[in-house]
């Protein structure tokens, strides 16, 4: 047991040279058999665990991850958090996810960094006011904060921002949610890990799933992996980019495409960025880590791949982007590069729930919005496991969708690069 962090403990651990900490989890060796296998040692996966094992009484558990914990996109992301998406169903999903991140770090005795800072959305056309102050009043509909800043309300939140009015894209003002800003990604996925590990939950690492076992009935009985085959009466699957790799093995087709997506960061300095700054229209998007460095984000490149680097001119058009937008970056070199690869709907909108086969549950599709909906994801796909039926508010994120055609479009209406 890692033990209950507090101001005591910490000063104890200080007294002592730190030498007496514990591993943060137990590395579990895989049991014969579980009541739930998760299929993906990331943040949705952890989360769905850690709640299967408070709320739902489901402690026989095994989180399987192909790597490490946080290797795989929970590490890889620019770690936005914000709900102020259009549709009715995504705000629901994304506010829930939000209402958490507010709590999260008591919740699970672990600083995640959930650091409110604003996420602002810069409108560049006429077009973008007027789709920015529909989604304010959509948002103020659900009980969703956002609201319209002009020009310089939004250089005043935000003093690097460049309103120059002869700039190639002027900024025209901006869409505002005070309640955004961003966490640790590491941190989400230590300290999902070592809550659900104190729970009996067992976290193995480095083992792959290379199958999926069904019965006479149709029925999943478990999983093949790089370390045996493993029994389950029910698999959730939160495999991110490799999602479709992993149905496939139960002979589920998915409507996924996977793409690289790419970030940067820059050297550190001092604090400068006060908030997270987005602008679909130049194609970039940047805040500041707690340790300097500016955090820049582009787009998904435009070919599909389950490469981890992507390309130079899907980097190189986002820092372009950044350095009109705040010309006094220009001066700063970048440090260093990466990519994730995320897994992208017909419709934008991620997939939550129950599949054809008895037993097998899938979360996936969150392309590039994973991150944001970590806590509430878990926390919805550990309800939808546990009960055999979709929890309310991931109802309408079914994959039945794409035969009835009830689609939750946020590809046109998400105002970000997909």
């Amino acid at each position: 047991m890692a033990g209950h962090f507090s101001a005591l403990s910490l000063l104890r651990q200080a007294t002592g040279g730190h030498r007496r900490w514990t591993a943060q989890w137990r590395d579990a060796a895989p049991a014969a058999d579980y009541d739930v296998v998760i299929v993906g040692g990331g943040g949705h996966g952890l989360a769905a665990a850690y709640y299967l094992a408070k709320e739902h009484g489901v402690h026989r558990v095994a989180v399987l991850e192909k790597g490490w914990i946080g290797g795989g996109n929970t590490g890889r992301n620019t770690t936005i958090i914000r709900s102020n998406y259009l549709w009715d169903e995504s705000a629901a999903l994304y506010d829930h996810a939000l209402k958490l991140w507010e709590g999260l770090s008591r919740e699970i005795n672990y600083n995640v960094m959930f650091s409110p800072r604003g996420v602002m959305m810069l409108a560049h056309t006429q077009h973008d006011v007027q789709v920015f102050q529909r989604h304010i009043h959509a948002n103020r509909q659900n009980g969703v904060d956002n609201e319209w800043l002009t020009p310089r309300e939004a250089q005043r939140f935000c003093p690097p921002l460049s309103i120059a009015s002869d700039s190639r894209y002027p900024v025209l003002g901006a869409a505002l949610q005070r309640r955004g800003g961003t966490a640790r990604h590491d941190a989400v996925a230590w300290g999902y890990a070592r809550a659900a590990s104190e729970r009996g939950v067992d976290i193995i690492q480095n083992c792959a799933v290379t199958g999926i076992r069904r019965g006479p009935d149709g029925a999943v009985q478990g999983v093949e992996t790089t370390r045996g085959f493993i029994a389950a009466r029910k698999i959730g699957v939160s495999a991110a980019g490799a999602t479709s790799t992993v149905m496939q093995m139960a002979a589920v087709r998915m409507p996924l495409e996977s793409y690289p997506l790419q970030a940067l960061v820059s050297e550190p300095v001092k604090p400068v960025m006060p908030c997270v700054v987005m602008s679909n229209t130049v194609h970039a998007y940047i805040s500041q880590s707690d340790k300097g460095e500016l955090v820049i984000g582009s787009g998904t490149d435009q070919y599909v791949s389950y490469s981890q680097r992507g390309g130079l001119q899907a980097v190189a058009h986002a820092v372009e982007a950044v350095c009109e937008l705040f010309p006094t970056f220009s001066r700063l070199r970048m440090m260093r590069s990466w990519a994730g690869t995320v897994d992208v709907t017909p419709d934008r909108s991620p997939i939550i729930g129950t599949t054809p086969v008895p037993g097998l549950f899938v979360n996936a599709g969150w392309g590039t919005g994973g991150f944001k909906a970590t806590p509430g994801s878990g926390h919805v796909f550990a309800w939808t496991i546990a009960r055999g039926t979709p929890h309310p508010i991931a109802a309408p994120f079914s994959l039945d969708r794409f035969r009835t055609g009830r689609l939750i479009d946020e590809a046109a209406a998400a105002a970000v690069a997909h």
